[in-house]
C-alpha cells in the first residue's frame, strides 16, 4: 500500500519523481481521479514541494458560500468533509493538496474538501506540491517563494 503523506512527497521530490507521485496519488482508491492525474502529466512538466500555501493563495474550485470558488459544496460534499474531521481526530494527517500554477495564479486541481476540512478546524495553510508548465515557472516560483514574499 502507498503511502500519499507530506513525507513521501518530500522523498519523491527528493529521487525526482514527484510527478510519478501525483499520478499515483490521484490514480489510487480514495481519489480514483486516473483522468486527472493523466492530464496533470501531460499538461505539467514542472513539479514542487511540497510546500506551504495560505488557502488564501489558493484558487479553488469548490467550496462553501462564504469563500471564492467556481461551484459550491453539495451535501456529499460536506459528509465528505465531516468525515475527514472525524479521521483528523484519530490522528490521519491529510495529503499535499495538489495544485497547478496556471496564468500566475495557484489552482487546487486535487484538495478542495481537504481544504474545506483544515479551515474549520482553524487552519488557514497546508503543505502543496505544485506543477508547472515549465521548469522557468517552477524557479520564478521558488524564488519567489523563498525570498521577496
Amino acid at each position: 500500500m502507498n503511502d500519499f503523506s507530506i513525507d513521501s512527497a518530500r522523498d519523491a521530490e527528493q529521487r525526482g519523481e514527484l510527478a510519478d507521485w501525483v499520478a499515483a496519488f490521484l490514480a489510487s482508491p480514495g481519489s480514483d481521479n486516473a483522468a486527472l492525474a493523466a492530464a496533470l502529466r501531460e499538461d505539467m512538466v514542472s513539479w514542487c514541494g511540497p510546500v506551504r500555501l495560505s488557502f488564501d493563495e489558493l484558487n479553488r474550485l469548490a467550496g462553501p458560500p462564504d469563500q471564492p470558488t467556481v461551484a459550491r459544496l453539495n451535501e456529499d460534499d460536506l459528509d465528505t468533509v465531516e468525515e475527514m474531521d472525524e479521521s483528523m481526530d484519530d490522528g490521519w494527517e491529510p495529503p499535499p493538496l495538489i495544485v497547478s500554477y496556471r496564468d500566475s495564479q495557484l489552482v487546487v486541481e486535487d484538495g478542495n474538501h481537504r481544504i474545506e476540512g483544515l479551515r474549520r478546524r482553524g487552519v488557514s495553510d497546508y503543505w502543496a506540491v505544485v506543477g508547472f508548465d515549465d521548469d522557468l515557472q517552477r524557479h520564478e516560483f521558488l524564488a519567489e517563494l523563498n525570498g521577496i514574499r
